[in-house]
């Protein structure tokens, strides 16, 4: 007898795959994404109240948005129509609206429109959308990997909520392939495995947030699983699935962590040969050394900043130089920028600066640009006053200009980056200072006047 084979011995929709098979078809079954599917979450209230709003998805591969997008439109009664980004124009757009206005004419329901790799839109398309998405007559949900903000034209954007989708806890992936692994329609529950908790733990390592891996990985897993005696998906039964050989510090453990901890720390308190120990024990382990290019470019911006800004191009260089050798020669660059953020000046004024300064956004909001720094291509901006009595600077002595202000009216005279004395941020604090004395200057010679 054949798996999953329906009485007419035609192939049913368990023969799609698992992951597929799988979706949670109701709020209620979905799992994860707790700050907006709340009882009282944006989306929940929202679906519940039938008040609602055009949305963009934004989240990694495997976060559940083409999930989500279908289970707004089927308990708010909607049509679901998708769209191509990247297979479909404007004269499909067309076609799309049609469908839209005839849905509420003959069925008097609203269209909810599905646009998968919105950020893959280009203009055209997007103005297309645009007064439809305003009238109403359709409510477009987008999904999108990529930051909305720099590839959603602003007209878009301001019609739309942006809600931002995590990847899935460990926990929350556990709990997928469990239900998976019991369900008897859809999963996996006829076949009448088990599997051991080391092996769902490292599923969930193995698919970093993304559900649709790891029910790739238990439906891999369970092919091999029939094969034995014991119907138990084991550890070694998934590594050997999916083809991958575990590091010997991995999520399950607190290894992973501590070496990198190990060997960031060591950076910081300037110990070359504790840098390279802690790099040498995380490659033998098979650490992606990619991983720790990442981390050392993390941490020329954190910990050197200012101080030394030859540190960053040091640490992407040895990145570049690890994609082009590849291992093990490739290995010899990252030790190199090891060794060089280890000895370089330390520096954490820009990490602190930025940090108060997202905080002070947080606290103030989208304040307006000044209209002396804005920009003014057209006749209408420039008789609004846009940049008028805009100072440019290398009109001035060491082009700075003094009386020249930058921030909104409401921070003015905030200072949010503050320089060491070591390093190369001597030599900046200096400067600052130098400026803050001409402005000063200049400021106390216009009172006199």
């Amino acid at each position: 007898m054949k798996l999953f084979e329906s009485p007419k011995g035609q192939p049913d929709k368990a023969a799609r795959p698992l992951a597929d098979r799988m979706r949670p078809e109701t709020l209620d079954d979905y799992v994860g994404q707790s700050d907006i599917l709340a009882p009282e979450g944006l989306l929940r209230k929202a679906v519940r109240e039938n008040r609602l709003f055009s949305m963009i998805l934004w989240g990694p591969p495997g976060s559940g948005k083409t999930t989500l997008a279908r289970i707004i439109a089927s308990e708010a009664d909607a049509c679901f129509e998708t769209f191509s980004a990247v297979l479909s124009g404007v004269k499909e757009i067309r076609t799309v609206i049609e469908e839209a206005r005839g849905n509420l004419r003959r069925e008097n329901k609203k269209t909810i429109l599905f646009v998968d790799e919105i950020h893959r839109f280009n203009k055209a398309q997007q103005d297309a959308f645009l007064p439809h998405v305003e009238s109403g007559l359709i409510t477009l949900i987008g999904a999108t990997t990529e930051n909305p903000s720099f590839e959603v034209i602003s007209p878009l954007l301001s019609r739309a909520r942006v809600i931002v989708l995590k990847p899935f806890s460990d926990d929350e992936l556990i709990l997928i392939l469990k239900r998976a692994l019991a369900d008897q329609e859809r999963g996996l529950g006829r076949l009448g495995l088990t599997a051991a908790p080391e092996a769902l733990e490292f599923m969930a390592w193995a698919a970093d947030g993304d559900a649709r891996t790891a029910l790739n990985n238990l439906e891999a897993s369970s092919i091999l699983v029939m094969k034995e005696q014991e119907k138990i998906v084991t550890r070694e039964i998934v590594e050997k699935a999916i083809q991958r050989k575990p590091l010997q510090y991995d999520k399950t453990g607190e290894e992973h962590y501590n070496l990198i901890s190990a060997f960031h720390k060591s950076l910081r308190g300037s110990d070359p040969d504790a840098a390279l120990y802690w790099l040498a024990r995380m490659l033998e382990a098979g650490e992606d050394p990619l991983y720790i290019a990442r981390r050392m470019i993390r941490f020329a911006s954190e910990d050197s900043g200012i101080a030394d800004p030859n540190a960053l191009l040091i640490a992407v260089s040895a990145m570049q130089a690890f994609h082009f050798v590849g291992s093990p020669e490739g290995e010899l660059a990252l030790a190199e920028a090891a060794v060089y953020l280890a000895v370089a000046p330390k520096s954490n004024s820009l990490y602190a600066g930025f940090g108060k300064v997202r905080r002070e956004i947080s606290d103030t909001g989208t304040l307006p640009v000044p209209l002396h720094i804005r920009n003014a291509p057209t006749r209408l901006m420039k008789d609004l006053g846009y940049g008028r009595d805009y100072k440019y600077a290398h009109d001035f002595n060491d082009a700075f200009a003094p009386e020249q202000e930058y921030l909104p009216d409401e921070l003015r005279g905030r200072t949010y980056y503050r320089p060491t004395d070591r390093g190369y941020e001597k030599i900046v604090g200096e400067r600052l200072e130098k400026w803050k004395r001409f402005r000063a200057k200049s400021r106390s010679g216009k009172t006199d006047k």
